[in-house]
């Protein structure tokens, strides 16, 4: 029953061990943003450049979450935003690529 006397004003929501985690915190709203962004604009063929910059700071911001994290919660969560940032930068990178163009 010792749950049920620590304050649940400073436990983070993902965090399982009681701690707040702010740093896993940010890069997971961060990959989970930047996923989203990248996902749907992937699916428009103009917006090549922002889905697929979006999608690699989204992959790369979601590896360092996933090497930082400390719940499974916190795990689970990058998983889905990777995998959103995956899909928006490779969509991005068949229809122009980083660059689209501007490199010749």
């Amino acid at each position: 029953m010792a749950q049920a006397m620590r304050p649940q004003s400073q436990i983070s929501l993902l965090a399982t061990d009681g701690k707040p985690h702010p740093l896993q915190d940010t890069l997971l709203a961060a990959t989970l943003i930047l996923g989203a962004v990248a996902f749907v604009t992937a699916f428009f063929h103009n917006l090549h450049l922002l889905s697929s910059w979006t999608g690699l700071i989204g992959i790369l911001t979601g590896a360092y979450g996933q090497f930082i994290s400390v719940t499974t919660r916190e795990r689970f969560a990058l998983i889905i935003g990777l995998g959103a940032s995956a899909i928006g930068f490779f969509l991005g990178m068949a229809h122009g690529g980083l660059f689209g163009g501007w490199l010749g």
